[in-house]
């Protein structure tokens, strides 16, 4: 029987509780090649992105439905570097695997039947009005102080992604548990720190963005600091044609891909107040934006959302928001045209990704979490 996300029912970490400690265990048999796997289709992935003729800077980074990265993006490779990192990636995030990342029977992400939900109805008239007032209540309720030099933006979210399982000959679709992610990044982006069940060791990786010989690398839209989104302008058209400017060639469409974008800040950086609220109005702007009856998010919260559908994948992207207060809740992935995914095991219905947003706050130290 599938996950059912519009039955909110209790998984993962609650709101506002501590660090759990990571329990240490190996990966059952294997579970080595299925990691290794992943990460080699990623790499492909990238290279027929890349023959395809998409030219993009090293630094740069595309994006695929449901996958995410420390940075919101992950970087596209090169075919000449692609190849030369292939290996050592993959022994590398293999034995980080076997350091203890919890993967496996009865861990925090043990896949299971895929997650799915009932797809809401959407409303192509409605998107500006709603984004309207959700910059409003933005701009009203601030975004929270600013950050220091010496502090730290810390995020922590709940989330999972549904992907297809392949096992010798017999591929199956599947999803992770519902689990939690924490994350810290200063204000330059020069320090940061990331710990997700799955993805890091029991103790987290680095996130800093600091070269051996002391340069930070430089923020873009797609990997941004808090002192770079200070700087973005507020002016939605502005901000608009900067977004479509910066993406271009990225993505599966121009539109597609300014919508991405300004999802990926909303779930996950620290916008100041007045450009969330610009970045709403700037959404407003984009054709084929709709509303959603109803959306339920990581942590089971339901509300209205602010989506659109890609149509080369026929998945929906909805930014999902709480009806009373117009709170920014979590954001999901939805098939909602054709099938995709290996033997198009990826049907209607099916929920590719989904996240919540559970804290989002300034903390004076590294790996810090904020009381209550």
């Amino acid at each position: 029987m599938n996950a059912d996300l519009s039955r909110p029912r209790p998984a993962g970490q609650e709101e506002g509780s501590p660090l759990l400690p990571f329990a240490e265990r190996e990966l059952p048999a294997g579970r080595h090649q299925f990691h290794k796997e992943r990460l080699m289709a990623q790499i492909h992935e990238d290279l027929r992105a890349a023959d395809a003729g998409t030219t993009v800077p090293p630094a740069r980074a595309s994006r695929s439905a449901g996958s995410r990265n420390p940075f919101l993006r992950r970087s596209i490779l090169a075919p000449a570097a692609a190849f030369a990192l292939a290996g050592a990636l993959a022994v590398g995030f293999l034995s980080h695997l076997d350091r203890g990342a919890a993967d496996g029977t009865g861990s925090t992400l043990a896949t299971g039947p895929a997650m799915t939900t009932r797809i809401g109805a959407a409303d192509p008239k409605g998107a500006p009005q709603l984004l309207d007032r959700i910059s409003l209540a933005s701009a009203s309720t601030g975004a929270g102080p600013a950050v220091r030099a010496d502090q730290f933006v810390y995020i922590a979210s709940k989330s999972a992604n549904t992907y297809v399982k392949t096992d010798g000959d017999t591929s199956t679709l599947v999803s992770e548990q519902l689990h939690m992610r924490h994350q810290w990044n200063s204000p330059d982006g020069a320090k940061g720190w990331l710990i997700e069940p799955g993805s890091t060791g029991p103790k987290g990786v680095t996130l800093d963005r600091t070269y051996e010989k002391g340069e930070v690398m430089k923020p873009y839209l797609n990997a941004p600091t808090y002192n770079y989104l200070t700087g973005l302008p507020t002016d939605p058209d502005v901000l608009l044609r900067r977004i479509y400017q910066e993406t271009r060639g990225m993505g599966s469409g121009p539109d597609q891909e300014a919508f991405t974008t300004i999802g990926d800040l909303l779930r996950s950086s620290y916008p100041p107040a007045e450009l969330t609220a610009a970045l709403y109005k700037a959404a407003a702007k984009i054709p084929g934006v709709v509303t959603v009856d109803e959306a339920v998010d990581a942590a089971g919260r339901s509300g209205i959302a602010v989506a659109r559908l890609d149509e080369h994948s026929g998945r929906r992207e909805e930014w999902i928001f709480d009806r009373q207060t117009l709170t920014f809740l979590g954001e999901r992935n939805v098939q909602v045209e054709g099938e995709s995914g290996e033997q198009g095991l990826i049907k209607p219905g099916t929920v590719v990704y989904t996240s919540a947003v559970m804290t989002r706050s300034v903390v004076d130290r590294m790996k810090e979490i904020p009381a209550g």
